[in-house]
């Protein structure tokens, strides 16, 4: 396949600034949408080879610190460093990103073009709360059920499960702290199925209750930190298992505060 060389001449003359703005960008949504460090670093990496330039990527759990060194012009060189955005973990995000950064060195994209599609993932838009919180509720009946829960121990969990998606969403839409719509989610999602076990409602509340808030559970965030360790990120690891650690010790807050109030004491 023919290489068109004016494509060629332009990539030599990418400014380092601008190309360090896109991995920063990359790098960072890639971090806020949930991949580990070594999937950031391979998917800059494509970039900077068809390009031409040599990168050092130091990634953490809040941010991206890169240098990058133009392999023709070693005056065009910068270091930058950028904080990712609030943690949202969505992996087609990841997927597409990886896609483009093989599309770049297979076609020899230019700068231009990369940018516009990288805009196009960007762009696309999330979730819905109403679709989490109904995948959320069926997922958290699902493991009910596999605990031994009937179908009415199941309907609870797929409502406080849905129910405290939904705050959850809530109280982190106005800013709040992560930590604290946690607390609040696993508090309000352990007193609908604790009013269950009130009621003493199917065969086995207890399973509702021991189930509906592990959607809460950071399972990303444990997963990646165990890669991060095994690929030699230690920093990013640490954090991410302090990360994950203290949520898992708010879930526990939220639910520990909310059977006291209600009065369960035999709960285990």
């Amino acid at each position: 396949m023919p290489v068109d060389k004016n494509k060629e001449i332009v990539q030599e003359h990418i400014p380092a600034q601008r190309f360090a703005d896109l991995i920063l960008d990359m790098g960072t949504f890639l971090l806020s949408s949930g991949a580990h460090c070594g999937r950031i670093n391979s998917n800059i990496n494509r970039l900077a080879n068809t390009w031409g330039f040599e990168i050092n990527m130091d990634p953490t759990f809040k941010g991206l610190l890169v240098k990058v060194k133009d392999k023709n012009n070693p005056e065009n060189t910068v270091t930058s460093y950028k904080t990712s955005p609030i943690y949202s973990v969505h992996l087609a995000v990841l997927t597409n990103i990886s896609h483009l950064s093989w599309k770049v060195q297979d076609e020899n994209l230019s700068i231009e073009e990369t940018e516009k599609e990288f805009a196009a993932i960007k762009a696309k838009p999330n979730y819905k709360s109403w679709q989490v919180a109904i995948a959320v509720g069926f997922s958290c009946a699902g493991l009910c059920m596999f605990s031994s829960g009937d179908i009415y121990n199941a309907l609870i969990a797929f409502v406080a499960a849905a129910v405290g998606s939904t705050f959850r969403v809530k109280v982190a839409s106005m800013n709040f702290n992560a930590m604290i719509s946690i607390s609040i989610a696993a508090f309000i999602t352990t007193l609908i199925t604790g009013l269950g076990t009130l009621f003493n409602i199917g065969a086995h509340p207890e399973a509702a209750m021991a189930t509906a808030v592990l959607y809460l559970i950071p399972g990303v965030p444990l997963i990646n930190c165990v890669i991060d360790l095994i690929e030699g990120y230690l920093p990013a690891a640490i954090n991410r298992a302090l990360f994950g650690g203290f949520i898992l010790l708010c879930i526990a807050a939220g639910m520990t505060l909310c059977i006291t109030l209600i009065g369960i004491n035999n709960f285990n």
